[in-house]
């Protein structure tokens, strides 16, 4: 993983150290719970966990020679702890300890991930509270809707990284599975007194039936689940970039002293944190598939899961954890134009309260059908004429056309165009997201 796009809290999990140290506690618990049933001394535990550590650069040395890198850390390991290290590892395989490590990573991961969308969520909460009330155009397929609210806006991408939290912590409870089964994952040489020990120590439960690996459906909801979140995160950023647009400027990243946008236009102000989330999401996405490839083993196990996992883990948590920071960074500090929502709603004449004109006609007994062509005919005409349009020119086009004011009063028609209107339910809408009104 390139430094660019890592903090060091995440990438820390995957270092070799960290690695290490987990296989470390792994068999150093597990030879305490060897000793605690019977298995092997007590003495050889005691050893253990006293004298026993790790030397990277020795363990990359051995692995060269075996070809193993299990075997290469036990030896290196056995180096420092002397005959009694011949206890280590009794009826274990080596995917009990790499199992149940990546298990641990996952874990430690998934609750940096948390922290960042909750970062992300506290950010939308506050600027969807400042802009509560801002009006806004709302846009389906990119053109002029109805209004809303920028608060709104942003009240719904807090709702979802709220079920991105809660994806995350679902994801936490399916990956968080301890596994010291043995080869094939029968017990044989070793009780399975020993896998609930471990677990309980590393804050995991034991699987309740594994191969020779932990089934890799675990994995794959976990990979799946980022991927949910990485769309989350594009999405929200896609919309910044949609609202930077030169003709749009509704909102922009925030723009720092001295910042520089274009090596050859000293004019631009580019959107590129966003781009470059949305860039980051399509790579955590591209761990889903591979995860769920994994799924399918041969037998009891194979390895073809392995080299995927050692790539997709590391790449995945961290570009993601990258992207929840920077996302919450430029919410946090992103810089809203309401003047130019205002300019932007008023830009087609009044078009967007063609609904509320057309449900009038109907309540006034005029067929859905004929009141829709009624209203269409005259925001047609509005829609051609050339910009600047007047505020009022939908309300002057229906003013003028009889088939509209044989059927609505003038104090009716005009009530069609009170902007509060489409603002009357946000308390409540305020209420069922963040449940109270601030």
């Amino acid at each position: 993983m390139i430094p660019r796009y890592s903090r060091p809290e995440m990438s820390a999990i995957w270092s070799a150290e960290n690695r290490y140290a987990i296989w470390l506690e792994i068999e150093t618990l597990a030879m305490e719970a060897m000793a605690e049933f019977g298995t092997i001394p007590k003495s050889a535990a005691e050893a253990y966990r006293a004298k026993a550590k790790f030397d990277v650069a020795r363990i990359d040395e051995i692995e060269r020679e075996v070809k193993h890198d299990v075997i290469a850390f036990l030896t290196n390991v056995a180096e420092h702890v002397g005959p009694e290290a011949r206890f280590a590892h009794q009826g274990m395989t080596s995917s009990d300890v790499l199992d149940t490590c990546l298990a641990v990573q996952l874990k430690q991961a998934a609750v940096l991930l948390k922290q960042g969308c909750m970062r992300v969520c506290d950010a939308l909460e506050k600027r969807a509270k400042e802009f509560k009330y801002t009006p806004c155009i709302g846009r389906s397929h990119g053109i002029h809707a109805e209004p809303t609210t920028f608060g709104l806006k942003l009240a719904g991408h807090f709702q979802e990284f709220c079920r991105a939290v809660d994806h995350l912590q679902s994801a936490q409870y399916y990956i968080s599975t301890c596994m010291i089964s043995g080869a094939v994952g029968t017990y044989a040489q070793i009780d399975p007194r020993v896998e609930d020990y471990v677990a309980k120590k590393l804050g995991l439960e034991p699987e309740p039936i594994s191969t020779q690996v932990i089934p890799r459906d675990r994995h794959a909801y976990f990979f799946a689940m980022l991927g949910i979140v990485a769309s989350s995160v594009e999405r929200l950023a896609t919309e910044i970039r949609h609202l930077q647009r030169t003709e749009v400027l509704e909102g922009e990243e925030f723009f720092e002293p001295g910042q520089k946008g274009s090596s050859a236009m000293p004019h631009k102000r580019n959107p590129v944190l966003s781009e470059n989330l949305c860039g980051l999401a399509r790579l955590v996405r591209s761990a889903v598939t591979p995860a769920l490839e994994n799924v399918a083993l041969w037998h009891e196990r194979d390895i073809s899961h392995s080299s995927v996992e050692r790539g997709i883990g590391p790449d995945a948590t961290i570009h993601l954890d990258f992207a929840l920071h920077r996302l919450a960074g430029v919410m946090e500090k992103l810089v809203v134009y309401p003047e130019n929502m205002a300019r932007n709603l008023a830009l087609l004449g009044g078009l967007h309260n063609s609904q509320r004109v057309m449900l009038a006609l109907t309540q006034a007994g005029v067929s859905r059908e004929d009141a829709y062509l009624q209203v269409q005919k005259c925001a047609m005409a509005v829609w051609r004429s050339p910009p600047p349009r007047a505020a009022t020119a939908l309300l002057d086009k229906l003013r003028a056309d009889p088939a509209i004011t044989t059927k609505l009063a003038p104090e009716t028609l005009a009530a069609c165009f009170d902007e509060a209107h489409h603002f009357a339910r946000v308390d409540e809408i305020f209420t069922r997201v963040f449940g109270g009104i601030g």
